[in-house]
């Protein structure tokens, strides 16, 4: 195949190498080559996981799992663009009984790569145009067929669903949708994605394919050792009661797009433990292991978890740097290594350096409660306490909220006055696209479920929703109304990055 070439360095090594990295400190955004191997394996960096009950009207029982990966995609990159590695496994793994382990259901896909004539011969791997003449092909209106002749980088893949030692394909032979590569190319890519909406045999659906980076945050403020664009960092109420604007900061991911894999499924299917409404997620990618000999280098059968991702800004803002590769490695259900990150967290340390303020940093059995634990399990990873696993947890039995009606801070949100106005179908209760995860890490970071609680003020970096969201089905505060749940992506021809100082955007400071 096309793709067997690419390298597997990462399986084989990063276990090895993670033992030579120097502590350094920690970082804080999304998901976004947050450890220094995966930094190098785009195809197999998971930037963002999504779980929540679909909203759609009649699709209500119905819980949706997303799966981002190769971040920060500027759109004009040819002649190859963006596309899914074959040689990894994209992975949800879910816990359905509560006990920590997410290795009851496993929904995997895989993919295939090929090169279409004639362009195993031509320097591109897209092209057309309408009307076309002698020897170009027409424009990309279509996945398969005539019309689909232009899409030269064309990727199939198979849906798995994995019960034990129970495999059962769920689709097979479905077509990713391309990079968006520009109008005279791909003319009306929106209905393009469309007809990348595929049926799944147990009455949900998947989609893969490109797609806008729907998470926003002010990144180069952040990395510049949390320089934000307002000192302190706290928005006024009515500020942080606005979903449609931006106070301060600037979207660095304003522009740029990422490869997403959507999931489907009816809750029926998933077969909770009885009594319980809870799912425990979290999303991994593999790569086959390698074993190097003094004479070969040979990939063996077996699939080593290179990264993973449940909860976001874990990796990011709680592990150190010299155990992130570790971490990515490790399976969740052993966190308890990973303890002491979450009791005495070096972020809230870097926080208080940078601000002046005095937030707890020992003995924070509060993350450890919102983030290893399900409800009512006690905030400890030893003794007879239940087991310690970083998952991001859904309760089912809470009724989504629709998209004009969702609030980015979910159970933190409020009214311009300060009046409480929770949001419960958001972060933490599993995750959607337009969840404000950063500000509500930053305000948990700070103590916020410390009881009594903390007084915390509106931390957060600024940015509040996703500007310059482009197509159609999307709110005034950029939320993408219908599967895949994210926005169309930026085409390659026309792409903006809205910046500082220009029209729509804050001004530089």
């Amino acid at each position: 195949m096309y793709m067997k070439a690419v390298s597997t360095r990462l399986a084989s090594g990063a276990v090895t190498l993670v033992t030579a990295l120097a502590l350094s400190s920690v970082t804080f955004a999304a998901s976004h080559r947050e450890a220094p191997l995966i930094a190098l394996d785009p195809a197999a960096d998971i930037t963002d996981v999504y779980a929540f009950r679909n909203w759609e009207d009649g699709k209500t029982d119905k819980v949706v799992f997303i799966m981002n990966v190769i971040p920060v995609q500027e759109p004009s990159s040819g002649p190859n663009y963006f596309f899914f590695d074959e040689n990894v496994a994209y992975d949800f793994n879910l816990d359905i009984n509560r006990n920590g382990k997410a290795d009851d259901v496993i929904y995997r896909v895989r993919f295939k790569t090929e090169i279409r004539p004639p362009f195993d011969d031509l320097p591109v791997s897209y092209a057309g145009i309408t009307p076309n003449p002698p020897g170009l092909p027409p424009a990309i209106t279509d996945l398969d067929g005539p019309n689909s002749a232009g899409l030269g980088l064309r990727q199939t893949y198979q849906v798995s669903e994995i019960r034990g030692d129970k495999r059962k394909v769920l689709a097979e032979g479905l077509i990713a949708v391309p990079s968006n590569i520009g109008p005279r190319t791909m003319p009306d890519y929106e209905e393009l994605a469309d007809d990348g909406i595929f049926a799944l045999s147990n009455g949900g659906r998947v989609f893969a394919g490109q797609r806008d980076e729907t998470f926003y945050i002010d990144v180069g403020a952040t990395f510049d050792t949390l320089n934000f664009r307002r000192g302190p960092p706290i928005l006024t109420d009515v500020e942080d009661a606005n979903d449609a604007a931006n106070p301060f900061g600037n979207d660095t991911f304003s522009g740029f797009n990422v490869n997403t894999i959507a999931l489907e499924v009816p809750i029926s299917e998933l077969k909770l433990s009885r009594g319980n409404t809870f799912i425990g997620l979290y999303a991994s990618t593999s790569r086959r292991r390698v074993e190097i000999g003094n004479d070969h280098i040979r990939a063996q059968d077996k699939l080593v978890q290179i990264a993973r991702m449940g909860n976001p800004l874990v990796n990011e803002s709680i592990i150190g740097t010299g155990r992130k590769d570790l971490w990515n490695a490790t399976d969740p259900k052993r966190e308890k290594r990973f303890e002491d990150f979450y009791l005495n967290p070096r972020l809230v340390a870097l926080i208080n350096l940078a601000f002046g303020t005095s937030f707890p940093t020992t003995n924070r059995t509060d993350l450890v409660d919102a983030l290893l634990k399900y409800t009512g399990e006690g905030t400890s990873c030893t003794g007879g306490a239940k087991r310690c696993s970083e998952l991001l947890r859904l309760d089912t039995s809470v009724a989504p909220t629709l998209p004009e009606s969702q609030k980015r801070l979910g159970r933190l949100a409020h009214d311009a006055a300060g009046n409480p106005k929770p949001d419960p179908a958001g972060f933490p209760n599993g995750r959607r696209p337009n969840d404000d995860v950063t500000d509500i890490v930053l305000r948990v970071a700070a103590g916020i479920l410390i009881s009594p609680p903390i007084g915390v003020p509106n931390l957060g970096d600024g940015v509040n929703f996703n500007i310059g969201a482009v197509g159609t089905s999307i709110t005034t505060n950029g939320i993408y109304t219908k599967f895949p749940f994210l926005p169309t992506p930026f085409d390659g021809r026309n792409r903006r990055h809205i910046d500082c100082g220009e029209p729509d955007a804050n001004p530089c400071n």
